[in-house]
């Protein structure tokens, strides 16, 4: 893609929102009326990102990718993370807490289960690694304080759950996959 009358600007480097890579930039546009509006033009994937002052639109997903997700459970993952990076924190508190019931559903829970039963199966079924439990308890919690009292959630609250949750389908999706598989009949 080429960007029409672009110029060369002082060489910025940041993470890109679009495709997560490390980069330094030296094209863009700047602002004629503000000078703190700058646009770079990632070398990597040739997209724009604007900065206005130090924020960054679009901005950086929180956590990693996740290898090994069924589709539902990876789509709410990634709207987790897409959210935080639109500073849209009480929403990707929320959806922690959601994916929380679709890991437990995907896992052979009973659907229309209480949000507890979901967590109890969870925890019971060996889905949490020891010492997890307080992972998946302290989703469950905040993401109640989000849904059930008139409070918003910061970047750091959605960073957590994201970083919790991230581990957590870590080990029961990602880690066991790695395991090399052992032909039948093999010893």
């Amino acid at each position: 893609m080429s960007w029409s009358n672009a110029e060369a600007k002082h060489s910025h480097e940041y993470t890109c929102g679009w495709c997560g890579n490390l980069v330094a930039s030296a094209i863009g546009y700047g602002s004629k009326v503000r000078h703190s509006e700058d646009i770079f033009i990632c070398p990597h994937c040739q997209n724009p990102t604007i900065f206005v002052g130090i924020k960054q639109v679009p901005g950086v997903e929180f956590g990693t990718s996740v290898k090994h997700l069924p589709p539902d459970v990876e789509a709410l993952y990634g709207e987790a993370r897409q959210c935080a990076a639109a500073a849209c924190y009480t929403a990707s508190v929320l959806i922690c807490r959601k994916l929380l019931m679709n890991v437990a559903v995907a896992q052979g829970a009973a659907t229309g289960q209480t949000f507890i039963a979901y967590v109890e199966h969870l925890a019971n079924g060996g889905y949490v690694p020891p010492n997890g439990r307080g992972w998946v308890d302290h989703i469950r919690k905040k993401g109640n304080e989000a849904t059930h009292e008139i409070v918003l959630m910061s970047s750091v609250e959605a960073e957590e759950l994201i970083s919790f949750s991230e581990m957590l389908l870590k080990f029961i999706y990602e880690f066991p996959s790695r395991i090399p598989q052992v032909p039948a009949g093999a010893p």
